[in-house]
């Protein structure tokens, strides 16, 4: 496997690129290899695959994540459409505690976001009939699953799109505000 590996402004969060084989019949890329991989410093064991289909463009899911003992690194690239995907540190002690990045990912880039424990998570569909591909390192459990209003303005996220015209669950429309959250987790990403 060949994968570029970008790094971002928040420690932790990376941008994975895996290269692709293209010729007459179209095209192959390896997605995720844990043994090219742990030779760059990433190990992860991923134990659920997920997949969503949003219709329409701006569409909102998030901003997520779990509290231990099920808090998950996540793993999301798009299979069809594109999104600007949003992760926000929410270390304690983090020198970017609160700050947030977003990354461009579409089935034409092909790039994966891949988002430590201790970030919210959540993004935005560009594209109608979007499908985002995400793998966890934990099960999804409903007594750690956690929330922050993906519109909050402590944290000033630039979603492309006029808040009110979001498309949102009603969870997301009730999520807390961030200045409710607190967080679990510490600058070395392990729980408190």
């Amino acid at each position: 496997m060949s994968v570029m590996i970008e790094q971002t402004p928040l420690a932790g969060l990376v941008v994975l690129t895996p290269r692709v084989f293209a010729d007459d019949r179209g095209a192959f890329s390896e997605t995720w290899n844990a043994v090219t991989l742990a030779k760059q410093g990433i190990e992860l064991n991923f134990v659920q695959d997920n997949q969503s289909i949003s219709r329409l463009p701006g569409t909102v899911r998030g901003l997520h994540y779990q509290t231990p003992p099920h808090a998950q690194d996540k793993l999301v690239r798009v299979a069809r459409g594109a999104i600007l995907d949003v992760a926000v540190d929410i270390r304690r002690g983090s020198a970017t505690f609160g700050q947030w990045h977003g990354m461009e990912l579409t089935a034409e880039n092909g790039r994966q976001a891949l988002v430590p424990k201790g970030f919210l998570h959540g993004f935005i569909t560009r594209a109608p009939d979007t499908i985002v591909l995400y793998k966890t390192t934990d099960i999804y459990a409903p007594d750690c699953d956690r929330a922050v209003h993906f519109a909050d303005p402590d944290l000033g996220i630039d979603w492309g799109i006029d808040p009110a015209r979001a498309i949102l669950s009603d969870k997301d429309h009730a999520a807390p505000a961030f200045a409710t959250l607190d967080t679990p987790f510490s600058i070395a990403g392990e729980p408190l």
